[in-house]
């Protein structure tokens, strides 16, 4: 047998092993529930009931499913860069929307962000913003005055303010929420590539951007406000990557504001941290170009905390009562023990098999202990699965990590760049997508 073809057939042992952690999630997770009912998701792992649909989105994405899988890789290792970027994000815009228009405007778009615990119930209790900022950790806790809807009591109150300010430039309501949330979030495939070009090289990044646009992850970033989170965070580390590899204080100090606002949007995603850490170890042979840098970043970094404290906000409270809520609902009831490996099998259905041969070769080549931009690559994703773990193993994500792991995902999919042949790869991508999005009725 050939190197090469042994290593496809890692591949191939990979995505089997990914696939039958799934398997062995669907398959337990029915009989638990159907047992104690503690689980509190009809198809387990997913938040989601079946139920074999089609929809207004389905010719758009049978076509785009098509498209990325016979003239995705050429495009990306031809476009000029600047028009790959543009082309990558309106790419995902449309990927994202024909998946969420499976399910028609209002259940699949506009509806999503108007549910009974999402953001947009608490818009109108921001009449005066200082206010519920100083007052926002009183209501966290469940039997406390007029308790927060739960995404929103589950956040820091930037995610909701973001849709207060939506309300108030006059794009209210669902449908305008979700349009904000598919546009930002698709964006986060941008991100990636230029802090892959940045830190790597850029046919690396190049052969990730099919990977990147035609994602599993689509069905829920339509239209999930953590992939408005998940781009934030994305964009945060590529102006860091940008910083310390050109060197910009300007890049630093947009690096480090974006930071902070994500720190103020999910409680978690502090777990970026790793990804920033990453940068700084693969770019310390840029040390003496970069002592410029800490001071405008840290200044960037210091600006959203300063705000939300003057006006009232205190994180530490705020985390700290959100536990207590978080053990007050469902997520005191369902069991650890299955979902500490069961949302791994949620991660393999938000990035795909693909990503899952990807991880196995990224890790052979930490193993071998090579150097240049393939080994760059897997220090990177290699850094986003260790955040997703610690995540995990946390406890504070028992189910619904199909969609609070988008932010994580985003930077385990460039693995796929390591795959000698993507086209069949990407055919299992979108295929598993069609198969989500067409069967399932997700609950986000």
């Amino acid at each position: 047998m050939t190197p090469r073809s042994a290593a496809a057939r890692r591949d191939l042992y990979a995505a089997g092993a990914a696939a039958l952690l799934v398997a062995a999630a669907v398959l337990v997770g029915r009989r638990v529930q159907d047992a104690d009912h503690t689980l509190f998701v009809h198809w387990p792992p997913l938040l989601a009931d079946w139920d074999p649909h089609l929809g207004p989105g389905t010719p758009a994405a049978l076509v785009l499913s098509v498209a990325a899988v016979a003239y995705g890789p050429a495009l990306a290792a031809r476009l000029p860069w600047r028009w790959l970027l543009a082309a990558g994000w309106a790419a995902a815009v449309a990927w994202i929307v024909s998946l969420a228009l499976v399910d028609g405007w209002q259940r699949g778009i506009a509806g999503r962000l108007a549910a009974r615990n999402e953001y947009l119930r608490a818009v109108g209790r921001f009449s005066e913003i200082p206010a519920a900022l100083h007052d926002f950790t009183r209501h966290i806790v469940s039997g406390s005055p007029a308790p927060w809807p739960a995404h929103v009591a589950g956040h820091p109150p930037a995610a909701t303010l973001t849709f207060v300010l939506l309300d108030r430039i006059g794009l209210r309501g669902g449908g305008w929420a979700g349009t904000w949330c598919v546009l930002v979030g698709a964006s986060g495939c941008a991100a990636v590539l230029v802090a892959l070009r940045a830190l790597t090289d850029e046919t690396l990044a190049r052969r990730a951007a099919p990977f990147l646009v035609a994602a599993p992850a689509a069905v829920w970033q339509g239209t999930s406000a953590d992939g408005y989170f998940a781009a934030v965070a994305a964009w945060s580390v590529a102006l860091l990557a940008v910083a310390v590899t050109r060197p910009s204080p300007r890049a630093a100090a947009g690096s480090g504001l974006l930071f902070g606002l994500t720190c103020y949007l999910s409680y978690g995603l502090t777990l970026f941290a790793l990804l920033g850490a990453a940068v700084l170890v693969l770019t310390r042979h840029e040390l003496p170009h970069r002592r410029r840098l800490p001071l405008p970043f840290l200044a960037g970094l210091a600006v959203v905390p300063a705000v939300f404290t003057l006006a009232g906000f205190d994180w530490w409270v705020g985390y700290r009562l959100l536990t207590v809520r978080y053990y007050q609902g469902v997520g005191g009831v369902r069991p650890y023990g299955y979902w500490v490996w069961a949302d791994l099998a949620c991660a393999v259905l938000i990035t795909g098999p693909a990503t899952a041969a990807g991880l196995g070769r990224a890790g052979a080549v930490l193993r071998r202990r090579r150097t240049g931009s393939r080994a760059r690559l897997a220090v990177l994703v290699s850094a986003a699965l260790l955040a997703l773990l610690l995540a995990d193993l946390s406890g504070l994500s028992k189910a619904e990590t199909e969609r609070i792991w988008l932010p994580f995902a985003l930077w385990l999919l460039p693995a796929c760049a390591l795959l000698p042949h993507p086209r069949p790869w990407l055919a299992a991508q979108v295929l598993l997508a069609l198969l989500l999005n067409h069967l399932l009725l997700t609950g986000w």
